[in-house]
């Protein structure tokens, strides 16, 4: 098999920003399959919890300044870019000055950790920058590793307005699920019309009526090649999710065969 071109979508990374066990995964897996010879690319949001000038971020002009639409708003996109330490791997991140230069994640710190209303916003936002810096990155993945809630519009998204887009018109999806759960719930019709992009039906959008932690869940499982789950307490609660279909979901903990699970889901995938 050639070399293969994985991107990697997260809401964190090690050692940039790390909240949950997202960080962690999401910083071993890349470099390992960085080492069995694979091209990677990742990116990640520029919380304002990642101080800038102690990680080396800086600005790459050619890839900003495009408009993201979310809902009826339109928002400027900045990219900023870092390496790993003893890591030969970069890490892009999606930035934009309303969304993510709060000095916490997905709760106010100073109204009582409550859960931030536009945080359905800052998530499409996100994916849909990611897809658009990829197009002007030149760069076309074979797999798009999509993890957690913040990244699941991406499926659906490659499946439909991307579909027929050069840069992505053979690229498989990758969902992986965490024990990362909150209880927001937004506004339904809200977040249906924000998600909306070209070739996005009504029909398609269902599975969000919900608008809670669980529909994000779902409509990423429901448009990814494959799905992955990174803890085995999730088994029971992805059954409800998927209607009964847990069993085709691996379950794929850090540990000994980490890195060699993934890298036979990725050459299966592809192959």
């Amino acid at each position: 098999m050639s070399k293969l071109k994985i991107l990697y979508v997260s809401s964190e990374i090690n050692p940039f920003l790390k909240t949950t066990e997202v960080a962690d995964y999401v910083r071993k897996l890349p470099q390992s399959m960085q080492e069995r010879g694979m091209e990677i690319r990742i990116l990640v949001p520029r919380f304002g919890l990642i101080n800038e000038r102690k990680n080396r971020l800086h600005e790459v002009v050619r890839l900003s300044g495009i408009n993201i639409t979310v809902g009826e708003e339109e928002k400027p996109l900045t990219i900023k870019v870092a390496s790993i330490p003893q890591a030969k791997l970069q890490v892009y991140f999606i930035d934009n000055e309303d969304y993510f230069q709060r000095k916490s994640v997905f709760t106010d710190k100073k109204n009582d950790d409550k859960f931030f209303e536009d945080n359905d916003e800052r998530a499409i936002f996100f994916c849909k920058g990611v897809l658009e810096t990829v197009k002007k990155l030149g760069w076309s993945p074979d797999i798009v590793h999509c993890n957690d809630w913040i990244s699941s519009m991406i499926p659906m998204y490659l499946k439909t307005t991307y579909k027929n887009d050069p840069m992505f018109k053979d690229t498989k999806s990758v969902y992986t699920i965490y024990n990362t759960s909150f209880e927001h719930k937004f506004d339904p019709q809200g977040l249906k019309e924000k998600v909306k992009m070209v070739d996005i039906e009504d029909s398609m959008l269902t599975l969000l009526e919900d608008a809670d932690f669980n529909a994000f869940i779902k409509i990423g499982s429901q448009y990814a090649d494959v799905v992955t789950n990174a803890n085995a307490d999730l088994t029971e609660k992805l059954d409800a999710l998927t209607d009964g279909a847990s069993d085709s979901i691996n379950t794929i903990e850090v540990g000994d065969e980490f890195a060699s699970s993934y890298y036979d889901i990725y050459t299966e995938l592809m192959g």
